[in-house]
């Protein structure tokens, strides 16, 4: 698969994320959610303008069979940062896609990388290509800072983006990728099958934004309202847990990028 087919499934898998609905709590076709920052149109421009950098990721990771995962990794932080420039500059500062740029960025490299190594393309090859190029990340990093995501960390132990892809996206390949695969290949509809998959990461996963928003009776709030849901599913349903989390100003963010994760996993893979 060439760079540019890698960037493009990264583009689709985000459109695909914003516009599955109703998603609980966060931006879609029908409201903005619990943000009054955000709107559908700023995630569209963000994914526009990290297109390129996703190729430019694909690429490096193409070029880099002669290096260890770990330099590789150093490399893509560089360039990372200049992927989120252009997205701010595109949302005038709107953070809409950071978390997801650093997973799905780590994906396209591991995508452009594997064929180099003559290894296969599969889930478990890219995750655990991203596993090895993002080991000892959380000890290096998560012991300061102000983000949602190292608060998070130092207050509840939950490791968000950093963890995941360290993890090797653990939580997309047992409650994401897995519940998609199975939807789809049911012939369920492709918006139900991505809010279904929202729903089994909301359920299981220490969500850092849910934590930073509301804490841990906050968190386990949406666990239980998503585990229900889950049991007995309905799109009014997932309106009304909308309602309910916009009104407690609750946001699943970190299972919305978990969500385009495993949307470009099966895109790349299924």
């Amino acid at each position: 698969m060439r760079e540019d087919a890698i960037a493009l499934l990264a583009r689709r898998a985000l459109l695909e994320e914003v516009d599955a609905t109703p998603k609980p709590g966060l931006v879609d076709r029908e409201n903005n959610g619990a943000h009054t920052d955000m709107t559908r149109e700023l995630f569209i421009k963000s994914a526009e303008a990290l297109t390129p950098h996703f190729r430019r990721f694909a690429a490096m990771g193409a070029d880099s069979a002669g290096i260890s995962g770990q330099e590789l990794f150093a490399l893509l932080r560089t360039a990372g940062l200049e992927a989120e420039r252009d997205m701010f500059a595109a949302t005038g500062g709107v953070n809409t896609h950071k978390g997801a740029l650093f997973s799905i960025g780590l994906l396209c490299a591991a995508a452009g990388r594997l064929p180099r190594l003559r290894e296969p393309r599969s889930v478990d090859s890219l995750c655990s290509c991203v596993a090895l190029m993002t080991r000892g990340v959380c000890r290096r990093e998560c012991g300061e800072g102000e983000t949602h995501g190292l608060r998070a960390f130092r207050n509840y132990g939950a490791r968000g983006a950093r963890g995941e892809a360290e993890s090797g996206f653990a939580s997309v390949r047992s409650f994401g990728y897995p519940v998609l695969r199975e939807a789809l290949r049911s012939g369920e509809d492709k918006n139900a099958a991505h809010v279904r998959t929202l729903l089994s990461l909301m359920a299981n996963v220490d969500d850092t934004n849910v934590l930073a928003r509301a804490g841990a009776e906050g968190a386990e709030l949406v666990k239980r309202r998503s585990r229900e849901l889950l049991a007995d599913f309905s799109p009014e349903g997932a309106r009304e847990l909308d309602r309910a989390l916009t009104e407690k100003n609750i946001s699943p963010g970190g299972c919305a990028d978990l969500l385009a994760i495993s949307i470009f996993l099966y895109y790349l893979c299924g």
